[in-house]
């Protein structure tokens, strides 16, 4: 009971720490070490345990995924100087027309991280064209936080087929699947998160006019936005239709028709890289042509892409950080004791991989960090148990992004506080609508699909 406590206070230790804004670079391998003395008294060998534990977890998740984040920061760089994101966001806005100001933030969201777009990236793009807009239809600044994070945090953040999101990789390893694992599943998550977030933003919206609220009164620089000279539709958004492009040909032909017996020299096999891999050159692929086509345009390659680079250590360390804490959690014994409670929720793999995956992502406040400490230790288990059940793979992936998408958004996750910073909002604000966007619809949506499918493995 004592060690369960220990852990108790250094999970609600580092989710404190991480809201007051404290980098989990930092804070995560002195917590780890502490929890070790709380858990095991001063018999843990804490070195040991920092270099061997904490260090091998922190190393493995950039050996597995900072091609991922370095590929995609750098198409996200070369996106915002081409001037592409904001021809998709202007484009998406001037069509849909000032009446529908909030279904237009939240789709050019949607269809920038499902190009690959880095969330952090797309509040920077969206919030200019988001302030400006919902000035002019006078609805609550309020509500641009929940607007954004519902295109950028829910649906092709886990649930869209194909998605190149870091969340939707992850589990590919683990369960031999690709990015478009249970396509079927995921279009329905995906239109049930977008279309019961719309449903309470533009209510919120109403219910504000009806009170008179209006915009606000906010202390605010002036934003300056020019839509001179962007380019067309169609060419910036051809760089999303290359990964998808790229992505379902390597994924579903390419690799699926080659022999991978050569991999058993570096102790793997085909079906647990093939989907990494295939998003890897999807974003090369992407990457190029962005730069052969604007050559002229981006004046300082070399500045450019050691932008987009620098872009990708932060978050590639931080969700890094969090997975050697989770690797220190792993080896504590208590550990042992939390995993039997899991699976003692329930027989299914797939109601406790819901359960597991959105509470480790809930305690660690990341999701790529959660759902990663998660499969590291469950997804072997989850697997004999789905073949006992002939539950296919594909369903285990899209049921742990679905999960891994709920309880990461709350108020410490680095995502939500950075995009109230940008906004010039507090959670106090804001955050209402954020939490009710981003966690509870879609654990909602994720408690439909699961309860779904269990349905049908009982029949």
């Amino acid at each position: 009971m004592f060690s369960i406590l220990g852990l108790i206070f250094s999970l609600g230790l580092i989710m404190f720490l991480a809201y007051k804004g404290y980098s989990t670079i930092i804070t995560a391998p002195i917590i780890a070490l502490m929890t070790i003395i709380l858990t095991s008294g001063f018999e843990g060998h804490l070195m040991a345990s920092y270099t061997e534990v904490y260090m091998s977890g922190f190393a493995s998740f950039v050996k597995s995924y900072f091609p991922l984040f370095m590929t995609g920061a750098i198409f996200a760089i070369l996106m915002e100087k081409a001037d592409y994101a904001m021809s998709i966001s202007h484009f998406i806005t001037e069509k849909l027309g000032k009446d529908k100001v909030i279904l237009s933030i939240v789709l050019s969201g949607a269809l920038l991280t499902y190009g690959g777009v880095s969330l952090f990236v797309v509040a920077f793009i969206s919030y200019p064209i988001a302030r400006t807009l919902f000035k002019e239809a006078d609805i609550p600044k309020r509500l641009i936080p929940g607007s954004i994070a519902l295109g950028s945090f829910t649906f092709t953040m886990t649930a869209a087929p194909g998605s190149p999101e870091i969340q939707n990789v992850i589990p590919m390893k683990y369960f031999g699947t690709d990015s478009f694992a249970a396509p079927g599943i995921g279009i329905i998550s995906s239109l049930l998160m977008l279309g019961l977030g719309l449903l309470y933003l533009t209510n919120e919206a109403k219910k504000a006019m009806r009170n008179g609220e209006g915009y606000g009164n906010h202390d605010e620089d002036e934003i300056q936005i020019s839509y001179d000279n962007l380019p067309s539709i169609f060419k910036s958004v051809f760089p999303i239709l290359i990964i998808f492009a790229v992505n379902l040909f390597f994924s579903k032909i390419y690799y699926p028709s080659i022999n991978g017996a050569y991999l058993e020299q570096y102790n793997t096999n085909l079906s647990s890289v093939s989907g990494t891999w295939s998003v890897i050159i999807s974003i090369i692929a992407a990457d190029l042509f962005l730069v052969l086509t604007n050559f002229n345009k981006i004046k300082n390659l070399k500045s450019v892409l050691d932008e987009g680079v620098s872009n990708s250590f932060k978050p590639l360390l931080n969700s890094s950080a969090i997975v050697g804490y989770g690797s220190v959690i792993k080896s504590l014994s208590v550990f042992n004791v939390i995993q039997n409670f899991v699976f003692n929720l329930s027989s299914n793999p797939i109601i406790s991989e819901a359960l597991s995956v959105n509470l480790i992502c809930g305690l660690t406040a990341s999701a790529s960090g959660g759902l990663t400490i998660t499969l590291d230790a469950l997804a072997p288990t989850y697997l004999q148990m789905a073949n006992s059940l002939k539950i296919s793979p594909e369903i285990l992936h899209r049921v742990a992004t679905l999960a891994c998408g709920g309880l990461d958004t709350l108020p410490h996750n680095g995502a939500v506080i950075t995009t109230l910073a940008i906004c010039g909002l507090t959670h106090k604000q804001s955050y209402k609508d954020i939490f009710v966007t981003s966690v509870v619809i879609p654990i909602l949506v994720t408690a439909i699909i699961v309860a779904e499918l269990s349905i049908g493995v009982a029949l």
